[in-house]
């Protein structure tokens, strides 16, 4: 009788651990699993997202300004962008390689504004637009962008720069590091000459000057984005450039300042298309 009770608790465990087998292992054992990796985020089938807003600025007055002044701007970046036949270029992490477009307005020199020009003729607001290309890491970025400049100024102009990034929290970015800018000559000129003209209008004030092409400044630049609600974000910037070369010694620039402060602060929201 003991005999027979003790081989049907043996059964009665064996076959209980077989169905539990059967029912909880998948795959072979693993005394390290790996941590479980969430599911790709994706757009929703969306080809084009980007973001758009508004934000405030406060920069010089002109290119080697020693006044500032307040003024509105717009915010516009491509965040993600699907071509048929051509691929995708960004993604929803901000990670790797990624491309798209880059603009940037400076205002106008308007002399009559400014006493300390007098003599020098007036520069239109120029436009500048083109291209912007850079690569992300989780904690790195390098970049660089090159833009057709038109209006009160014509010819080249960009900017490269590299930055540490530190990603407190899921919603907030931050980025620090090295800038520098270059320019066309036709580009310089119209903010860094003085023509012979001018210099004789100037009343002696400012001495003839002929501007070259090549680096505008170096510098710092500071960003910290935060992401308030799911797609509105706010964007906050600040920065410092250094003229140097042919820039720094422009005899306009000598009666302002060759250390050139911004900030910008804005709110932007992101937008998702399916175009195609």
């Amino acid at each position: 009788m003991a005999m027979r009770f003790a081989s049907a608790v043996f059964l009665t465990l064996m076959g209980s651990t077989v169905l539990a087998s059967a029912a909880d292992v998948t795959g072979p054992y693993d005394p390290a699993p790996a941590a479980p990796q969430p599911a790709a985020i994706d757009y929703g089938g969306a080809d084009f997202v980007f973001e758009l807003g508004i934000e405030g600025i406060v920069d010089p007055e002109y290119l080697g300004s020693d006044d500032y002044r307040v003024l509105p701007g717009v915010i516009f970046s491509v965040e993600y962008l699907s071509l048929p036949g051509l691929g995708s270029f960004g993604g929803p992490d901000g990670l790797g390689f990624s491309i798209g477009p880059s603009f940037n307005i400076v205002g106008d020199r308007n002399v009559d504004d400014h006493p300390d020009l007098t003599g020098l003729d007036d520069v239109d607001t120029t436009y500048e637009v083109g291209l912007k290309a850079s690569y992300e890491w989780e904690h790195a970025e390098i970049y660089g962008a090159a833009r057709y400049a038109f209006g009160g100024a014509d010819g080249f102009v960009g900017d490269a720069g590299a930055n540490l990034i530190a990603r407190p929290t899921d919603e907030l970015i931050l980025k620090l590091g090295p800038t520098v800018s270059f320019a066309s000559a036709d580009y310089m000129e119209t903010y860094f000459s003085v023509s012979p003209g001018e210099a004789l209008a100037s009343g002696g004030r400012f001495s003839s000057y002929d501007a070259g092409g090549g680096f505008k400044s170096v510098g710092v630049a500071a960003s910290a984005r935060y992401e308030f609600t799911p797609d509105w974000f706010l964007n906050a910037d600040a920065s410092w450039d250094k003229l140097v070369g042919d820039a720094k010694d422009s005899p306009i620039v000598e009666t302002g300042d060759d250390d050139q402060y911004s900030f910008t602060l804005g709110i932007s929201k992101r937008f998702s298309l399916d175009l195609f």
